[in-house]
């Protein structure tokens, strides 16, 4: 209300669709952390279940870097927003799937560029995602000439591997030199999943890409939602059904210390400047290559190189933990009225739904069931139990006698 007693439209309603605060008895208030915990839940659901996972990946991520990445409505950028969190992505992704390989490509003035090649080394492109903060973002992307560059990379791997890509966009055109329908078709062929996520809004051929390849298609709430759509690419995808089983030779190298072997060059350093002649590393059981790191794919002779551990990590995605059963919180023991993991005391009016181990009955809330699932892989509960004895399991001790007195 201005002086005179009348009413200015610049002062009318100021309060954001965020700061909208519902009351009980109308719509409901969905916040986006419900959003994300129901999108968490139902992913643990999907692959709980007994199926083939591709192993070995193949994953290309295509990064929009025209000049819509400039807006601020992620903090401080676009740009500067999704490198950090396609630099944590990177961390995870290679720890749970330490025998795959990644590559980056941006797109920007209406062409594509590979910035980092297909390697398994996520320090590279780490390095890399770094080095695009002083890169202009400028003129328009192109979905075609991005698709072309991936097929082109991708057709050359082995069958037995999956091929993904991941492309986040922040525009809501691209400029295509020719028929964006013949790249899309020619992804479905090789059997490229595409996934896509959106920083503006929906867009019908990034939808259409996503669905006929077999991909995912969202976009964005906030930061949060997009690192949870980022996670979601990181358990490997479900194998296809026209994919054979292959034997893949592999090597498990010795570390050479200093003064163990020659002095050599790394092979891994030959193309980034940074060549050194040490006496150290690690050395290809067959053609005998000096590498620095591990997991690698020998330049000599081909042979994956990998460490007993690097294996290890993968042996929760053959053989997930198993789901917890989904209770309501009265029907919890008394004796069991707080969570086996956080602690916190079970109260009806913030914990809907608690769940308990099928194995150990112990109950936990939804975050400690979340983090046991996606995080530790296994139950506390269950690892703390001691180990049964002889006389837990009623073996026999002695001349013709049992532990429980029974002959």
């Amino acid at each position: 209300m201005d002086e005179d007693g009348g009413y200015r439209w610049e002062g009318g309603y100021e309060k954001t669709w965020e700061a909208i605060q519902e009351d009980k008895e109308g719509m409901l208030d969905i916040s986006v952390q419900d959003i994300i915990q129901k999108a968490r839940r139902k992913r643990l659901e999907e692959r709980s279940g007994k199926t083939k996972l591709g192993m070995m990946r193949h994953l290309y991520i295509v990064l929009d870097m025209s000049e819509n990445m400039k807006r601020q409505d992620l903090k401080p950028t676009r740009l500067r927003c999704c490198e950090k969190l396609l630099e944590k992505f990177t961390e995870e992704y290679f720890y749970l799937n330490p025998i795959s390989q990644m590559g980056i490509i941006v797109t920007s003035n209406k062409r594509a560029e590979k910035v980092s090649d297909m390697t398994g080394n996520p320090r590279r492109h780490i390095e890399v995602l770094k080095s695009l903060v002083d890169k202009p973002c400028s003129g328009e992307p192109s979905l075609q000439n991005s698709l072309e560059l991936v097929t082109q990379t991708l057709k050359n791997m082995p069958s037995h591997t999956s091929r993904e890509v991941i492309i986040i966009m922040g525009s809501l055109t691209t400029c295509d030199p020719g028929d964006i329908n013949k790249s899309l078709q020619e992804a479905v062929n090789m059997k490229i999943k595409c996934s896509v996520i959106n920083l503006s809004a929906e867009v019908r051929i990034y939808k259409e890409l996503a669905s006929k390849t077999g991909g995912h298609h969202a976009v964005i709430l906030d930061d949060h939602h997009l690192q949870d759509l980022l996670s979601e690419h990181l358990n490997p995808p479900a194998s296809l059904a026209a994919q054979q089983a292959n034997l893949i030779r592999m090597g498990f190298p010795s570390h050479a210390g200093p003064g163990d072997a020659g002095l050599g060059m790394c092979l891994c350093h030959l193309d980034t400047g940074g060549e050194k002649i040490s006496s150290s590393g690690y050395i290809c059981p067959q053609c005998r290559a000096r590498y620095c790191e591990l997991p690698v794919e020998c330049r000599g002779c081909g042979m994956t190189l990998v460490s007993a551990p690097h294996l290890a990590r993968s042996y929760h995605h053959l053989f997930p933990l198993a789901l917890f059963q989904e209770l309501s919180p009265e029907d919890t023991p008394a004796d069991q009225s707080w969570c086996n993991g956080c602690g916190k005391r079970f109260k009806q009016q913030m914990d809907k739904k608690v769940y308990r181990c099928p194995s150990c009955l112990k109950v936990y809330c939804s975050e400690c069931d979340l983090f046991i699932h996606e995080t530790l892989h296994s139950c506390p509960a269950c690892c703390a139990r001691p180990p049964p004895t002889q006389q837990q399991n009623g073996h026999v001790n002695g001349a013709g006698s049992t532990t429980n007195g029974v002959p």
